[in-house]
């Protein structure tokens, strides 16, 4: 659990925001179950646990009605992804929304509304005052967020409605977020509930839950783009809303390219790596593994089958048929949007027309455009630029009865577009950015399924689509074009409006059998089934909350697995006879940042001083070469030193080297060196190392991800061309590594141990500390020793540590270098503390009456 002294620490996120007013804490169930007749025969099987849907805006339309409770009549808003969600739920699972509601109905909220919202449709609001939610809203999410998300830097503002960053809207946005936990803190159960939030406007939610519920079950979608690295870390808080996501335990994108960008901006802002298991990409973060999904949100297929079958629908797919015989039929439907390419999209209408006159008077672009989600000038742009084009077109290629652009502007029905989708022998999506777009998704199903212009008239299709859409990598058999060239635009729709009926259905078989079989019923209960998955080993471990602010984060530990104080080893210490002490070097005793390397008088003090105790033998135990750690550790007489990872030991200053008789042929280093030499040229800031037993390639100065890259391809090649040789090659932190067979700290370790034995003095206290993957082999030698020669004694005090919180073979951790120059500063002064004799306590205790 979060320690007392960091509970409100989040709060100093919203230092500058005017406080929200306390909510009154509702009387609302934390579990939601439905009643069902006891049997007397057989147990119920227990209830799955509730899923908590959070999402900006809750699944419901308000419409103002005096008659009705509260002055407003709620309907369900079956359109949202936050309610078509439920079909992929277990069907006995209770399911609870918590978003906010329509301006003109939260002007009415109350305890009362929420009861009456929860118990009818299972919504619960969160309340926002209107000024904070308009700054929340559109102030940060529409007019910051939204359009960096989708590679649109705010330089210049005024032009196209995106604002630089301010501090003071930010604050919003967290006030905002906070309100959301607020409202879940109320009735989430964290032991049983599933999270499951919703978008970007959320993006803090994860570490305001996290910090007041180490184990809660949290999952994250995010709807939007995520951009590159590069874009991203131009926002100045970017570390706070990485490591907000981060405090999810599933983290979902709807393609690969999203989800790459992500691990790219923890790589390079936090330096984080990810692994790939069995399909799992997963990110160790403070002991807790993050898992990243990757698939796109599909439709409802039974609510879209049921529109496209309702004879309303029905008769206005017959009357647009009618009002567009003998024409080409092509339909686009967006939102009043920046990035929607609504202008370029017409641009390339004309260009058709202008290109091949042929289609004049035929070909027909019917353009919907859906209200706007956002306000500003940006919006205003749009919709004058679509007008002042399409008039333009319509101006120069129109005749009477036939207009080349149709625009429709405002809201329309279902059965409406419906309609239209089915009439129209074409879609066209130009977007520019999108997070996914279902429109091809809606267009696909609705000329399946719709039988109002005969049975084999529906069943082709063809999908003109922007390459920078999410849906883009699903729908294979659409024509990919690149929105910003409105020539290939214009191409493209030829081609469609040209393309045989056989291949329109091939097309048209492919797209719908991906999108009935990938529909959001599919897509929520894989995701649901992922976050249960990625949250099954919460209870299996240890949770503490450290940071501050929008830096909190949870640690989480294995139940073994702790933290190593000096008041617990100084006591084990002091009442042993024959001690080991084995220190790695880089990462250990000396930051892994430092440019140099040499280490400082204070640890070849503290070695000095453990080395001087005749009960101790202390080593360093590092890969790095011995003439180099000789001239290092000169001042220290009495330290061991086992370098280049063991092949070359030595018990004292003055002792001579003793070399590993494993390996003596050398020659594998001519067919490694050219190799690496290859690489090396090919990728910048990456060097080589030469040691005597080894040969290294360093890739810590490259560019992270094509360091990451390069280090997996040179493993490969080098394990190749090196398959028959007594040698094995090894990645480790920044470094690829050819090291002779048998050759290892492990190895080295219990050499020292079993030569501790034979002279009669086994220990009876062994530390070891290290901090990478090499460091493991130490751990794993004395953990659970392989050398039956090197039976230590039963009552041998056993102290394997790590540096840095994170899964080891060791069962005790340090944070960092810092904490482990203060362990053997403590070890270092334990001989001489010696508790007072009682009857000086005595006196002293008599004196001070």
């Amino acid at each position: 659990m979060p320690s007392l002294s960091c509970h409100n620490l989040l709060d100093l996120a919203a230092a500058d925001e005017v406080p929200l007013p306390s909510p009154t804490p509702l009387r609302l169930p934390r579990v939601m179950s439905v009643a069902s007749p006891a049997s007397p025969t057989s147990p119920s099987p227990p209830a799955p646990p509730r899923r908590v849907i959070v999402s900006h805006a809750l699944p419901l339309r308000s419409s103002p009605d005096p008659a009705a409770p509260f002055g407003f009549n709620f309907t369900v808003d079956a359109g949202t992804v936050a309610y078509q969600l439920r079909s992929g739920l277990p069907a006995n699972a209770p399911v609870l929304h918590i978003g906010t509601l329509p301006a003109a109905a939260a002007e009415a909220a109350s305890d009362e509304l929420s009861n009456y919202l929860l118990a009818n449709f299972s919504c619960l609001p969160v309340y926002l005052p209107s000024d904070l939610h308009h700054r929340f809203y559109h102030g940060f999410c529409k007019h910051y967020l939204w359009p960096l998300l989708h590679y649109l830097l705010p330089l210049t503002p005024s032009s196209l409605g995106g604002l630089p960053f301010q501090r003071t809207l930010y604050h919003s946005f967290l006030s905002a977020n906070r309100a959301f936990a607020d409202r879940l803190t109320e009735v989430l159960t964290p032991d049983e509930d599933l999270v499951w939030i919703h978008d970007y406007h959320l993006l803090a939610l994860p570490t305001f839950l996290r910090k007041r519920f180490p184990r809660a079950k949290v999952g994250f979608f995010l709807h939007s783009p995520f951009p590159s690295s590069e874009i991203f870390r131009t926002i100045p808080v970017r570390d706070d809303l990485v490591r907000a996501l981060l405090n999810a335990d599933l983290v979902g994108f709807h393609t690969f390219d999203y989800a790459r960008h992500f691990l790219s901006a923890c790589s390079r802002l936090l330096g984080l790596d990810y692994q790939s298991k069995r399909g799992y990409i997963g990110i160790e973060y403070y002991g807790r593994t993050v898992t990243v999904k990757i698939l796109p949100v599909g439709i409802d297929m039974g609510q879209l089958r049921s529109v496209v079958s309702a004879p309303e629908t029905g008769d206005v797919v017959r009357r647009v048929a009618e009002a567009y015989k003998g024409r080409r039929l092509m339909i686009g439907v967006d939102d009043v949007d920046l990035f929607k390419g609504i202008g370029l999209k017409f641009l390339a209408m004309e260009q058709l027309l202008v290109e091949h006159p042929e289609l004049r008077g035929r070909a027909v672009l019917v353009q919907i455009a859906n209200p706007a989600r956002s306000e500003g000038r940006d919006v205003q742009g749009v919709q004058d630029e679509a007008r002042a084009i399409s008039a333009r077109v319509n101006a120069r290629f129109g005749t009477p009865g036939y207009t080349p652009i149709v625009l429709i502007d405002g809201p329309v029905t279902a059965q409406e577009k419906a309609a239209y989708y089915a009439a129209a022998e074409c879609c066209v999506v130009s977007a520019v950015r999108d997070g996914l777009n279902r429109i091809p998704y809606i267009y696909t199903v609705c000329r399946q399924e719709s039988n109002a212009l005969g049975d084999d008239a529906p069943k082709r299709s063809v999908i003109v689509l922007s390459e920078f859409v999410g849906c883009s990598p699903s729908l294979s058999g659409a024509i990919r074009v690149n929105p910003w060239s409105v020539e290939s635009v214009a191409e493209a729709m030829n081609a469609a409006l040209r393309m045989p009926e056989a291949e329109q259905r091939l097309r048209h078989e492919k797209h719908y059998k991906y999108v009935s079989t990938h529909d959001v019923a599919y897509w929520a209960k894989s995701f649901d089934q992922d976050l249960q998955r990625a949250c099954k080993d919460h209870f299996s471990r240890r949770h503490w909350g450290i940071g501050f602010g929008m830096s909190f984060k949870v640690v989480a530990l294995g139940p073994n697995f702790r933290r190593l104080s000096v008041e617990h080893i100084v006591p084990s210490y002091r009442r042993t006879e024959n001690r080991l002490i084995l220190l790695d070097y880089d990462g250990t005793v000396m930051p892994e940042n430092s440019i140099d390397r040499t280490p400082s008088s204070e640890v070849i003090s503290v070695l000095n001083r453990l080395c001087e105790d005749p009960k101790n033998r202390v080593f360093i135990v590092s890969g790095r070469g011995k003439d180099e750690l000789s001239k290092w550790f000169a001042p220290c007489e009495k330290l061991g030193i086992a370098a280049e990872h063991g092949y070359f030991t030595r018990w004292s200053r003055d002792a001579p080297w003793d070399t590993s008789v494993l390996a003596a042929d050398f020659d594998w280093k001519k067919t490694a060196e050219p190799v690496m030499q290859l690489y090396t040229e090919a990728t910048d800031g990456s060097y080589i190392e030469h040691k005597e037993s080894a040969i290294v390639w360093h890739h810590h100065e490259a560019d992270p991800d094509f360091g990451s890259c390069q280090a997996k391809e040179l493993l490969d090649h080098l394990e190749n061309v090196l398959a028959n040789e007594p040698v094995v090659v090894k990645r480790g932190q920044h470094i690829v590594e050819v090291n002779p067979q048998g050759i290892s700290k492990g190895v080295v370790v219990e050499s020292l141990l079993s030569s501790m034995v034979k002279t009669g003095k086994p220990p009876d206290f062994v530390l070891c500390i290290g901090d990478d993957r090499s460091d493991e082999d130490m751990f794993e030698s004395i953990v659970c020793p392989s050398n039956a020669s090197m039976k230590l004694p039963a009552t041998s005090e056993v102290f394997a540590c790590t540096v840095g919180k994170k899964p080891s073979m060791a069962k005790y951790y340090l944070d960092d270098t810092v904490d482990v120059i203060k362990m053997l500063e403590g070890l270092a002064n334990a001989p001489s503390q010696r508790p007072r004799p009682a009857v000086q306590l005595r006196v002293s205790f008599e004196g001070s009456l």
